[in-house]
Parts: C-alpha cells; structure tokens; sequence
C-alpha cells in the first residue's frame, strides 16, 4: 500500500481498538492520550517502509517515510534497507531469489514489530525526557507526512520537522509518564503490524512467517492471491480503502467523545 494508506490504516485501528477498550474493558484515555496513540500508530505504520531508500544526494525518491525529514531521513532509509539486505543474505535458503535491495524483508516482520514496541518502551522508561521528545518527534513527523501527504509535499521537510518537534515537546510536557510511555511502545508496535497487514492483502505480499523456513526458502511471502490483491495505487486503495477507514475512525472518534459530550450537557441516552 501507498504512505498515505498505511497511515490512514493506523489511525483507525487505534482509534477502534480504543473505542472498543472503552466500550467492553473500561479502559478510559484522556483526550491526550488518545491524540498521541492516535497519532504514533499512524506513524508507525509508516515505519517499516523504512527498508525502501531513494537517491540521497539529490533528496529524491524512497517511500514516503523516507522524504519526511529530507536528506536526513533518506540517509536512514539507505542504511536501513543495506542493513535489511545484509540479514536477508545472512539467512537465506537455497530456494530464495537473489535480490538488489532490502525493501519488504527485515522490517515486515513479525520479530521487527515485536523488537521495535517493546525496544520504544524500553528506550522511553530508560532515558526519561529526551529519549521521548526524540520518538515523538519521529512519529509525528511520519503521520503528519501520511495523513497529510499533500500539504506536507507543498510545505516541504523543513515545517513537517518544526511542526513535529513543537508537537513533541508540548506533549512530552503534558503526558503522564507512568502512563504515557508504554502507550508510546504500544502504539508503535501495533503501527508496525497494521503496515504488515496491509502489505500482505498485496500482490507483493510480506515475509511474515519468518524466520519459519517453508521449503528451503526462509523469506516465503506471503499475501492474497493475485486475483483478489489489492494493486497498490489503485483507485481501489485510494479511492474505497481509505474512505472505509476514514469513516471507521471517524465513527470511532464519535463513539469515545460522544459520552462526555452527553455529559457535560446533562443528556441521559
């Protein structure tokens, strides 16, 4: 799927998951603290599409997360997606094709997810304040850069990267700690995994079985068949999937702000 998609996909699945913790487990969030999750799941589902670099001299090309913070961040991407390509010829079988790049291996998988929630909760609880201004500000800036894909490419890198960084601050300022840091850990985690979901109802599909080797092959992808994929860039993804979830999490947002809205007026329902 295209950045935008994943981004849009993220938002609604944390939006929902916590519209249905507030309806069925009594796990109640504060405005806050649903607007960061909200906005860090969205984030990190863009984040696996870190393996995809571009020309970094020339500031061009690479997935969408890569063009967020200019050259700095498609300098990641290109270390990345070498990083990516260095573990998937460490661990490949006899059966596995030969590759130029790194793009859909290392990070769509389900070992990456894992690692990087519980590596962002780990950071945050060890290093305190900056460890979650920096997390923040990476996130915000890859949401902003999904869910708002267009003004951000007429804004350009330079006041997506101000704008995340005003961002982390106040909410660094503002958010429980006790609380906040694991929502932080949590919310990247499932961003990862919603990103392999998407990528996996693909032609292309994601290796998420590894590292299962499935007849001498340890990267076995794994996806819709091609007769009912999703073609990325269709007007299938970007016209009907993203209204879907556009209107998932807009119903979602309705059903955890309408309670205290009620509420606050004095209406029984």
């Amino acid at each position: 799927m295209m950045g935008p998609s994943h981004a849009l996909s993220g938002a609604a699945v944390w939006l929902a998951g916590s519209w249905a913790l507030d309806q069925f487990a009594d796990y109640h969030q504060s405005p806050l603290a649903l607007a960061v999750g909200t906005a860090v799941c969205a984030g990190g589902a863009l984040f696996p599409d870190l393996d995809l670099s571009g020309k970094v001299t020339r500031n061009q090309g690479g997935a969408t997360v890569a063009r967020t913070f200019g050259v700095f961040s498609l300098f990641v991407a290109e270390v990345m997606e070498k990083i990516s390509l260095g573990v998937y010829y460490a661990t490949k079988l006899s059966k596995d094709p030969r590759r130029n790049n790194g793009h859909r291996t290392l990070t769509h998988t389900l070992p990456f997810t894992l690692l990087v929630g519980w590596g962002t909760t780990a950071l945050c609880a060890a290093y305190g304040k900056w460890a979650v201004i920096t997390i923040l500000f990476f996130m915000f800036g890859l949401a902003l850069r999904g869910l708002f894909d267009e003004w951000a490419e007429r804004a350009g890198w330079v006041i997506v990267t101000l704008a995340s960084a005003g961002a982390a601050w106040f909410t660094f300022a503002n958010l429980p700690g006790g609380r906040g840091y694991p929502l932080i850990g949590t919310a990247v985690g499932v961003g990862c995994f919603v990103h392999i979901l998407g990528d996996m109802i693909t032609r292309a599909g994601v290796p998420i079985l590894w590292p299962i080797p499935i007849r001498r092959r340890m990267w076995t992808m794994i996806g819709l068949p091609n007769s009912i994929a999703l073609r990325t860039g269709s007007k299938t993804e970007v016209v009907v999937l993203r209204a879907v979830l556009t209107v998932v999490s807009v119903l979602a947002t309705a059903g955890l702000i309408a309670p205290s809205v009620l509420q606050r007026f004095n209406i029984d329902i």
